[in-house]
């Protein structure tokens, strides 16, 4: 396995359609905005997504959701007790970067994301932070989005013996349509740290072009998120041609209508950079 030696920035172009990308739970659970109207999908949001998508792939990950997990673990100090190297140098004092290492070698969203491992105890306790070197921006859209509100119903009691009441009402929320940008970056320096391989590299790039594959929900009905584009660059050095802003920055996404309705409503140019050239990846 060859360490990564050189930096990658990546730019992803995603559509919602009729679907709740991201839910606010401060905010009734609507999809979430910034205070322009633009739409966002937050960068933890994406991060469960790539996790699930890499399980999937087969790969060990120590941040699993409870309906993907895959273990009989319940917590996260009980996914890392039961490694045995682990749970040993918990009790040992000194041993941080001896136990971040190991963790990088057992997971790949540790040596990709980075983790904080805080477990209480009086013996047994630790608290140690590994730097990823995968970066993930908050997703924004293109253009403000519309939000569209519906009051739903329950058609069934909880319990026997109650009738249904008036209250049995909710609300769902959907964005209509919108296209989104996301953009991201892979750090040289915590590369070698974590040691996030070529190889890893690779296996991300191939999950942000099936980033919704295996993702339905009933806020995001099956094919209601597709990925369109992604723009892959790979630097020729550890720091890189350029900076990883100018490089995101390449890439320009406008409407050409007023309302855009469908991703064929919108013009994407990348801007060339002498000596750096993206490869481009089509959605599944």
């Amino acid at each position: 396995m060859n360490t990564l030696d050189h930096k990658i920035d990546f730019t992803v172009i995603l559509s919602v359609s009729k679907a709740n990308p991201n839910g606010d739970p401060l905010n009734g659970n609507r999809p979430r905005q910034n205070y322009d109207g633009y739409g966002e999908i937050s960068d933890v949001a994406i991060k469960r997504k790539i996790r699930n998508r890499l399980q999937d792939m087969g790969e060990s990950i120590f941040v699993q959701s409870n309906d993907r997990r895959v273990d009989e673990f319940d917590s996260l100090r009980a996914r890392a007790e039961a490694n045995e190297d682990l749970k040993k140098l918990m009790k040992g004092k000194g041993m941080g970067e001896l136990f971040a290492k190991e963790a990088c070698a057992t997971w790949m969203d540790v040596r990709s994301f980075g983790q904080v491992f805080a477990f209480k105890g009086d013996k047994s306790g630790v608290s140690i932070g590994v730097r990823g070197p995968v970066s993930i921006h908050t997703a924004t859209s293109v253009a403000p989005i519309d939000v569209t509100s519906m009051q739903i119903t329950k058609s069934v009691n909880s319990e026997s013996g109650k009738d249904r009441g008036s209250d049995t009402m909710g609300m769902k929320h959907r964005v209509d349509h919108g296209l989104y940008v996301l953009n991201g970056s892979i750090n040289t320096q915590l590369a070698e740290k974590t040691n996030f391989t070529i190889e890893d590299a690779e296996k991300l790039k191939q999950v942000l072009v099936s980033l919704f594959e295996n993702d339905a929900s009933s806020a995001r009905p099956e094919g209601s998120m597709e990925v369109h584009k992604v723009y892959w660059w790979e630097h020729n050095s550890k720091l890189g041609q350029y900076s990883s802003a100018k490089v995101h920055r390449s890439v320009t996404v406008r409407p050409t209508t007023d309302e855009p309705k469908d991703f064929s409503d919108y013009d994407i140019q990348v801007t060339p950079l002498d000596g750096l050239e993206p490869e481009v990846i089509d959605g599944l």
